[in-house]
C-alpha cells in the first residue's frame, strides 16, 4: 500500500462546492493523510521541519487545489517554495523526493474544450501545469496525470467528490492502471485495474 499525502488548499473555501465535496470525500478514505493547508497556516508560518518529514513519511503527495490564473493559490506555491528547498528536494545531496509521486487535483472554471488550440485558453491544461511538472522532474519524483473537474462553477459536484474518493483508494492500493492513463483524468476516464474492488 502507498502512503497518501492528500493536501487541500483553497482560500474561500466556504464558496466551493466542488472543492469541498471533494474534501469531504476524503475525509471517508481509511489510510489517507488529509491536511488542509489554509486552516493550518492561516497567516503562511509554514513549519518547513514539520512539512518536510510528512513529505518523506509518504509515497506520493497529491495537491488539491483551484485553478488561479493558471496556477496554484498562493499558499500551494510558499508552501512548495520553502519545503521543496535546495538541499532536500534538489540541487547538491538534494534527493530526499527521489522516487515518490506528485499529483494534482484541480478544479477549472472553464468547460474542457476551452483547453484546446481552438478553446478560448488556447493551450491544452497540461501545458499550464508544466511548473509542476518539471518540479517534480528536478526533485526526481514521477508527475502522474492530474483529476480534474472542468466547468466547476456549474458541475454538480457529486461526481466528481465520488471519483476522487475512488482515485484516493486507487493510488492508496496501487490500483490506479498508469499505463493507460490519459493526460488528464476526470471521474469518468479513471484508469483502474480489472478487479478493482473500490
Amino acid at each position: 500500500m502507498a502512503k497518501v499525502l492528500h493536501i487541500f488548499a483553497h482560500p474561500g473555501r466556504g464558496s466551493s462546492r466542488i472543492n469541498m465535496a471533494q474534501w469531504s470525500a476524503a475525509q471517508a478514505v481509511d489510510g489517507i493523510t488529509s491536511l488542509d493547508l489554509y486552516a493550518i497556516y492561516p497567516r503562511y508560518d509554514i513549519d518547513i521541519e514539520v512539512e518536510q518529514q510528512r513529505l518523506l513519511d509518504h509515497d506520493l503527495v497529491l495537491l488539491q487545489f483551484p485553478l488561479f490564473w493558471y496556477s496554484a493559490p498562493a499558499l500551494v506555491k510558499e508552501w512548495i517554495d520553502l519545503t521543496f528547498e535546495h538541499g532536500f528536494a534538489y540541487g547538491h545531496d538534494g534527493d530526499r523526493l527521489k522516487g515518490k509521486s506528485l499529483m494534482l487535483a484541480l478544479s477549472a472554471g472553464g468547460p474542457q474544450d476551452a483547453y484546446n488550440p481552438e478553446g478560448y485558453q488556447h493551450f491544452p491544461l497540461r501545458t499550464f501545469l508544466t511548473p509542476f511538472e518539471q518540479t517534480a522532474r528536478l526533485c526526481q519524483m514521477h508527475f502522474l496525470p492530474p483529476y480534474v473537474q472542468y466547468g466547476a462553477l456549474r458541475a454538480d459536484p457529486a461526481p466528481h467528490a465520488k471519483g476522487f474518493a475512488t482515485l484516493l483508494k486507487a493510488l492508496r492500493d496501487d490500483r490506479l492502471d498508469l499505463p493507460r492513463a490519459p493526460e488528464v483524468l476526470t471521474h469518468d476516464t479513471l484508469p483502474l485495474i480489472e478487479g478493482d474492488p473500490t
